[in-house]
């Protein structure tokens, strides 16, 4: 059975990092991040990519189909019982399809949703800075496509947290502190849910 645990934030949040860097403390977890999971399909040059590629470069949604597709392909065929994926669910159609999916589903579990909270101006300059300092820029940090990507994250967002609160299964995470101690918040609170 494999233990699923989503982590959710706005562009910039550093939900990415830290679920990076708690899957390299612990042999036992592997992470995705559904943006370098398209990133990766993109870059390969399928036909897929490249309708993956026609919504990303936009800052818009990959279509459901496509994303449940790559994210319970990836689930099933991780090396460990514990998957970590982050950047999932990000529309209210995201969140209740994947549901769905997993009543039916005897091979995966999901334990926890973890939203790692930031304001956003905290992400816009993350996100900004992340393209200053970057030797490669990915398209999509520009100021017009992170208000995008903004707004498409905060439109649900409300209905995401109530959905998940609901079913007790979110963990909110403060993400303005260090990247150290958000991640150790973040592990303990894994580690204390397996």
């Amino acid at each position: 059975m494999k233990k699923l645990f989503l982590i959710i934030g706005a562009p910039g949040s550093g939900k990415t990092t830290d679920a990076e860097l708690i899957a390299k403390k612990h042999e036992t977890i592997t992470h995705y991040s559904t943006g370098d999971m398209f990133r990766a399909e993109i870059n390969s040059g399928s036909k897929r990519g490249q309708l993956i590629d026609s919504f990303v470069s936009k800052g818009n949604l990959v279509p459901i189909e496509i994303a449940i597709e790559t994210i319970v392909s990836a689930i099933k065929k991780a090396p460990t019982d514990l998957v970590v994926i982050d950047g999932y669910p990000r529309s209210s159609e995201q969140m209740i399809e994947l549901d769905k999916y997993l009543l039916n589903e005897k091979e995966v579990v999901l334990v926890n949703v973890i939203e790692v909270s930031v304001s956003k101006d905290t992400a816009f300059k993350r996100v900004l800075g992340r393209a200053a300092d970057a030797k490669v820029v990915r398209a999509d940090d520009n100021e017009e496509v992170f208000l995008n990507r903004m707004k498409l994250y905060t439109d649900p967002l409300a209905e995401i947290q109530n959905f998940y609160s609901k079913k007790d299964l979110l963990k909110q995470i403060c993400g303005e502190g260090s990247i150290e101690e958000i991640v150790n918040e973040m592990d303990e609170f894994i580690q204390s849910k397996v």
